[in-house]
């Protein structure tokens, strides 16, 4: 099904969707009717639309408008202005709460037809129509609005809705290039909802995958941690694999592709990471640190490369099993991903002192003196994931949940109402990140 042309929006009436006023969050409401009683149109937009219709409960409730960000801040008070490159205006409410408006963009100039070198203003103000072409899937470019309960669509995306399909707006290969994050962005969606990646825009997936190397690491970094706690993290290994995508993330697997035995160990690590995540989301816990269930998709790596789990590693053979697990680190995940010395580091202890677990395991426990060290509790933590993931042997909540002996949690992402800190004498407009565009490296 081709995309529907921005000039013939289809119009899906109260009778033909599922969405009510009764779904909507409070407070996003609340912001709604305030715009369009100061003679605004406002319009629920994105995830919000989408997930309401699949009958999930939003993270976020995100408002499109034609008022300009000088014009919302007039209307709510308790507000503030962020963003750099386009304006968006923050709505407080109680407990930290956020609701996010934008004025409606234009299409990117990054996304237009011609040259390239000369970049338009960053706050390009636009319709309905061309704010619909710039989003990146159909299915993420629905307008809701409230005083006819109508959903406006301009790219199909209704349809891919019902028809459960992932596809990119405008030509794939064209927006991919653009900015290859978007085909994360794919990935995470058609995992979550159990949806299939249309043709052309799979296709062109796989033919670029490699190009998120021209990415910054940070944000490569931060889009993979969001699909590994997403709690659909089996289903987007599988389609990560299947494009090319996780090499490009996980460079460190790239050579031992061939090799048939490290996909279905993984798949049982995502699966795990997977029920883990879900008990601490249950249980409305945090999630635990980066770098355990970092390490905890190394293992298959590790132990094919440096055979980390012989329990005759020891002495000095640890030391050298250190010193090569960082420097491949070095030289691939961590670069790739972005991250962080003290990250890199914990990753390396952490598979460095399995083999010890291992060898001084007895029966359930493990001798006082390995009680005491200071990595036992993470490092334990880490091989009963390992257990779980290849014997079935279920990781005790008390273990991985906040609270538990595990490593120390880290809080799950949200919106609050925090402001960043700033440098002294730095204006807040101040851009200290100079690069290319979408922060591509030049």
């Amino acid at each position: 099904m081709s995309s529907t042309s921005p000039h013939e929006p289809v119009v899906i009436t109260r009778e033909q969707h599922r969405i009510s006023l009764d779904s909507i969050d409070r407070d996003a409401l609340y912001v709604l009717k305030k715009l369009n009683s100061a003679g605004f149109s406002s319009y629920l937009v994105g995830g919000g639309v989408r997930d309401l219709f699949l009958g999930k409960t939003p993270k976020d409730f995100d408002i499109g408008t034609d008022a300009r960000p000088g014009q919302i801040r007039r209307i709510f008070s308790n507000s503030r202005t962020i963003g750099r490159r386009f304006r968006l205006v923050q709505v407080f409410f109680k407990y930290g709460k956020i609701v996010e408006v934008s004025t409606l963009r234009s299409l990117s100039e990054h996304d237009l037809d011609g040259p390239e070198a000369v970049l338009a203003p960053n706050n390009t103000y636009g319709t309905v129509s061309e704010d619909a072409q710039r989003r990146d899937i159909s299915i993420n470019a629905l307008f809701y609005e409230i005083n006819e309960q109508t959903i406006i669509d301009h790219v199909g995306g209704f349809a891919d809705l019902q028809d459960g399909i992932i596809r990119i707006i405008g030509t794939p290969k064209k927006r991919i290039n653009r900015d290859p994050v978007r085909m994360m962005r794919v990935i995470r969606h058609a995992a979550r909802n159990q949806f299939k990646i249309e043709e052309n825009s799979w296709q062109a997936m796989c033919d670029n995958s490699h190009k998120l190397a021209l990415c910054p690491p940070s944000r490569l970094r931060d889009e993979t941690l969001k699909d590994i706690y997403c709690g659909s993290a089996a289903a987007w290994f599988e389609l990560a694999v299947d494009s090319g995508v996780f090499f490009a993330l996980f460079g460190i697997y790239r050579d031992g592709a061939a090799d048939a035995s490290w996909r279905p160990r993984l798949t049982a690590i995502f699966r795990t990471i997977d029920r883990l995540n879900n008990s601490a989301v249950a249980a409305g816990l945090h999630r635990q640190p980066d770098f355990l269930l970092l390490s905890f998709i190394l293992l298959p790596w590790a132990d094919a490369a440096l055979q980390i789990f012989d329990p005759s590693l020891k002495g000095g053979r640890l030391f050298h099993l250190a010193t090569a697990i960082r420097e491949a680190i070095d030289q691939s995940v961590g670069p790739a991903l972005g991250l962080t010395r003290s990250c890199r580091q914990e990753i390396t202890a952490l598979l460095t002192h399995l083999p010890t677990l291992i060898s001084q395991r007895q029966k359930d426990s493990w001798p006082k003196w390995l009680r005491r060290k200071s990595y036992f509790n993470k490092c334990r933590l880490l091989y009963l994931c390992h257990l779980e993931a290849t014997q079935g042997q279920t990781v005790p909540d008390q273990m991985f949940l906040v609270g538990g002996p595990g490593a120390p949690s880290q809080p799950t992402e949200s919106r609050t109402a925090q402001k960043p800190p700033r440098r002294k004498g730095r204006p807040a407009l101040v851009d200290d990140h100079p690069g290319g565009i979408f922060g591509f490296k030049r």
